[in-house]
């Protein structure tokens, strides 16, 4: 049975999806702004993201929002996190591979999660204990005992250039095993397909709670593993994490330590 927060999760982030499906074909048009180097947001963030917020404080007044473009709003253990449109870059250039992250915190953990794709009408749902979903139907990760064959997702994030040697020898090393590397540029549909089983395994450096909050309880409710290069447990406050099943998990955190620097392994 799905949980009466999911539906709202579910409802907020169609209504996005909407939004973003709206402007697609008034790209060009659309008000572009750069909050920092490289790091582009347009009016179609902050629509969608008004329209997840409306959703949920309709539902839970209550609740705290942690939201990309509007920041923090309230305070409460319970936590709204929500990418309005994670692809950004994608969705500008008019890349068809973006998305709608929203997940709801307890504590800092993980309960709640939805992540959308409205061009391929992808619903990805979790509930912690409940298991994970694609459109109402019961997903897995990869049942890959290694890194042989394997397909691995990641990114390469404008903000952390200053890691790029220690990323492409990572990178490198997980080439010399796997099947192949994907870098899509959505970082919460990358954790989604680890959770169905697209993907054998992701990591990346850097990543926001926003990027990573709803893709990772979705590989772990598809009964696969999150941490960060160290191996630690739980959502990286670093940035730096690695998705997969366990065994995948283990062979990539080998590759990755091999080839990280001290500061990609703190916590």
């Amino acid at each position: 049975m799905t949980r009466p927060a999911v539906n709202v999760a579910v409802r907020a982030a169609r209504s996005a999806g909407n939004v973003i499906l709206r402007y697609m074909n008034r790209i060009d048009g659309l008000n572009v702004v750069e909050k920092q180097r490289m790091d582009f947001a347009s009016e179609v963030d902050r629509l969608a993201e008004a329209e997840i917020v409306k959703e949920l404080r309709r539902a839970y007044p209550t609740h705290a929002i942690l939201a990309e473009e509007g920041g923090a709003i309230g305070k409460s253990p319970l936590v709204w996190v929500i990418d309005p449109l994670d692809g950004t870059h994608n969705y500008l250039r008019g890349i068809p591979h973006f998305s709608v992250s929203i997940a709801m915190l307890d504590k800092g953990e993980p309960v709640y999660a939805v992540v959308f794709d409205p061009l391929r009408d992808e619903l990805f749902t979790a509930s912690k204990g409940d298991g994970a979903y694609l459109n109402d139907r019961r997903i897995r990760v990869g049942k890959r005992e290694n890194l042989n064959g394997a397909m691995i997702g990641t990114g390469f994030p404008y903000r952390q250039r200053a890691h790029l040697d220690s990323q492409l020898a990572m990178t490198r090393a997980l080439l010399g095993q796997a099947e192949d590397i994907r870098r899509s540029g959505s970082a919460a549909l990358d954790l989604a397909y680890t959770a169905a089983g697209r993907y054998d395994g992701f990591f990346e450096i850097g990543l926001k709670p926003w990027d990573m909050a709803a893709g990772v309880l979705l590989v772990r409710e598809a009964g696969g593993q999150y941490c960060d290069f160290a191996g630690r447990d739980g959502i990286p406050e670093s940035g730096n994490i690695v998705a997969g099943n366990h065994h995948v998990v283990k062979a990539m955190l080998e590759a990755i330590g091999a080839n990280a620097t001290p500061a990609l392994l703190r916590a």
